[in-house]
């Protein structure tokens, strides 16, 4: 029995070691619809709008169906090939009226004004008008308890202290401070009909009784041993940081301002290139991606790039009914932007009330063509295959069925240099070593492994015409000569103090955890599973129903969200999240567009009486090394990572079963 229990701990401190070690990416790339064309005039006709319904960067509020943001591409007279004349971009955004969270109208948590600027959550300090702006920090409906003497973190800076609570358990005494200092107190009594404390402030941006924040105190306790206030309900702004928005102000290429009461508009004074195979900033984080096309070919979209760490909502367009989402119109599916290729929809039919019927809720997806970013087609890097699997890059095994899948762990043209006896991370537990380079600078003898483990060498001579190792594999969910691996050495260089090979050009999947899909399978809420070739379809053997106000999971990390609102009225969108940098201490979901409601928030209780410290002192993670290669200029000595504390934990652990076990024997 004591050496079942050794056993059990070990395996529990493993788990503990893995579960920290979870990865997560560098950025998040949020798109917008894709504009396709022979030229820029093609494409905007008589004028595109970009709205919240299209481009999951923008606000939305999907209780309140609440959008305030759009990006225009006007018909002007410089336009012209793939030139946007002047004043032919125009950002706009217009204050509205949403909800509180905590929505307590007859106690004043009713609404407030909100303002959408360039995707981010902005508060105008006058409802009326769209010149002075704070950011929102927090608008919350949890519940939080807070210990006399604890300080709750708010975020940006900001915090509430317990002071104390009066003898007869109906009076608290709070602080609000920013980065430590004293801003304003109060004693709220809950005895009284509204027990919320309105924090107003002069001389924010030349404006005085701004209401900086709102506290709503739930309940006061006052024990033998702790004195506890329990707050529901906060909304802050962060004052400290407000901004003025002039008629002389530039944001990026948006330099000519228009301040029109609730609406701001913003232009472009000059011309602006869609430059292509290129990013191109617009402002304030968003962009155009532009397609690696031909001269008589434009095909660009707006994007936003994501590099805060956090757990951020991607989302598709809103339906109230019958619905079908692509890449067109869900940015979390599979698209590439070069080859315009889109593999993957999702419908919604068969719709009786907020019920789909069985059969009704469809998931297709189908293999495609796309090109390599090392695009050689003379040297084998033409093309490969490529499937979408729910809002995730998967490769087939087999180039015309879509049974068999590995996930694509990399595909870049990026060049690295990489010195003898050095190891090249490709992500997932792929590596790759530098053996050795022969006396004459010609030849590089590469090792292929996984967790540290051999996999395959090869000796690469750059002196022939094709200078690629292609790996190739048996006995791959039983499929034999499987490709997971292409490598191009670019030089290889031997000198009196390095040895270098220069790889340009790489091709991975993550053969270890390739999957077979089956007929009787189940993903989800869908288990009807048809496999026709190259085409994948599952459908949902049972009714699904779209509950309001709720997160419905359909199938593999892709979930519905449904708006609270009447039963005559129904409001829904997919979205798929993603990990930007480390979250593994905190798993609040931040919608796009969306300010989180709760990260850098104690953990909620529903129960006063027990509150953890801890939590109330949450600190934000670090984000982690990117597992991704990194490009290089010049060969360096790669720095071995550092063990993270759950790793520590876990030896730790392990040694403590050693010593049971070596005891109990």
């Amino acid at each position: 029995m004591k050496r079942f229990a050794a056993v059990t701990l070990a395996a529990l401190m493993l788990l503990t070691v893995f579960a920290s070690a979870a990865s997560a990416a560098d950025s998040v790339e949020i798109r917008g619809p894709v504009f396709n064309g022979s030229n820029i005039d093609d494409i905007v006709g008589d004028g595109i709008t970009i709205d919240a319904t299209q481009f999951a960067a923008f606000y939305y509020d999907i209780d309140d169906n609440v959008t305030t943001e759009t990006l225009s591409i006007k018909n002007v007279s410089g336009n012209s090939g793939n030139v946007i004349g002047e004043g032919g971009i125009v950002y706009s955004t217009k204050i509205q009226q949403v909800d509180y969270e905590y929505e307590k109208p007859s106690i004043g948590w009713d609404n407030y004004s909100l303002l959408g600027f360039f995707a981010d959550k902005y508060i105008p300090l006058k409802s009326n008008s769209a010149d002075k702006l704070a950011k929102l920090v927090l608008d919350s409906d949890d519940k939080y308890t807070v210990r006399t003497g604890e300080t709750l973190d708010l975020g940006q800076g900001y915090s509430l202290q317990a002071k104390q609570v009066d003898v007869d358990g109906n009076k608290v005494w709070l602080e609000f401070d920013k980065d430590g200092e004293y801003v304003d107190d109060e004693i709220i009594d809950v005895g009284e009909g509204d027990s919320t404390w309105d924090v107003e402030l002069d001389d924010i941006q030349d404006e005085d009784d701004v209401t900086v924040m709102k506290v709503h105190v739930n309940q006061v306790f006052q024990g033998a041993v702790d004195s506890i206030a329990q707050i529901e309900g906060i909304w802050l702004i962060d004052y400290a940081n407000a901004i003025k928005i002039e008629s002389d102000d530039e944001f990026g290429d948006l330099d000519d301002v228009s301040i029109n009461g609730d609406t701001l508009n913003i232009t472009n004074e000059d011309t602006f290139t869609l430059t292509r195979d290129s990013t191109n900033e617009l402002a304030e984080g968003l962009s155009f991606k532009v397609a690696d096309t031909s001269s008589n070919i434009l095909r660009f979209y707006l994007a936003k790039e994501i590099t805060e760490p956090g757990t951020y909502e991607v989302r598709g367009s809103v339906a109230s009914g019958a619905a079908n989402w692509d890449a067109s119109n869900f940015a979390g599916f599979y698209y590439d932007l070069n080859d315009n290729v889109e593999t993957e929809n999702l419908s919604v039919s068969k719709l009786n009330g907020n019920v789909i019927g069985e059969g009704g809720l469809v998931y297709t997806t189908s293999i495609k063509d796309v090109d390599y970013e090392y695009y050689k087609p003379s040297i084998g890097w033409d093309q490969y295959p490529v499937i979408g699997f729910f809002a995730e890059e998967y490769i087939p095994l087999k180039s015309n069925s879509a049974d068999k899948l590995a996930k694509l762990v990399l595909d870049s043209d990026d060049k690295y240099t990489v010195r003898t006896g050095e190891t090249l991370d490709l992500g997932e537990g792929y590596s790759l070593q530098a053996k050795q380079v022969d006396v004459d600078g010609e030849k590089v003898w590469l090792e292929f492994d996984k967790d540290g483990e051999y996999v395959d060498d090869e000796i690469i001579d750059v002196g022939e015409d094709d200078s690629t190792w292609d790996v190739e594999l048996d006995d791959i969910q039983d499929e034999d000569d499987v490709t997971v691996l292409k490598v191009h050495v670019n030089q290889v260089f031997q000198g009196a103090v390095d040895s270098i090979a220069q790889i340009e050009g790489i091709w991975l999947i993550d053969y270890a955890n390739a999957i077979k899909i089956e007929s009787d399978d189940e993903f989800g809420e869908l288990d009807d599973v048809s496999i026709q070739g190259d085409t994948l379809k599952i459908s949902n053997g049972d009714t699904f129903t779209l509950t309001r106000d709720s997160d419905q999971d359909i199938a593999e990390g892709m979930s519905f969200k449904i708006a609270d609102t009447s039963t005559s009225d129904l409001r829904y969108y997919p979205f798929v999240t993603r990990i930007v940098g480390n979250e593994t201490t905190n798993t609040s979901v931040k919608p796009i567009g969306n300010v989180s409601v709760d990260e850098n928030l104690t953990t909620p209780s529903d129960n006063i009486t027990t509150p953890t410290p801890e939590d109330v002192n949450a600190t934000t993670p670090e984000t982690p090394e990117a597992t991704t290669p990194e490009p290089t200029e010049n060969a360096t000595t790669p720095e071995k990572e550092s063990p993270g504390f759950g790793v520590v934990l876990g030896l730790v652990g392990l040694l403590g079963v050693v010593y049971l076990v070596r005891r109990n024997n």
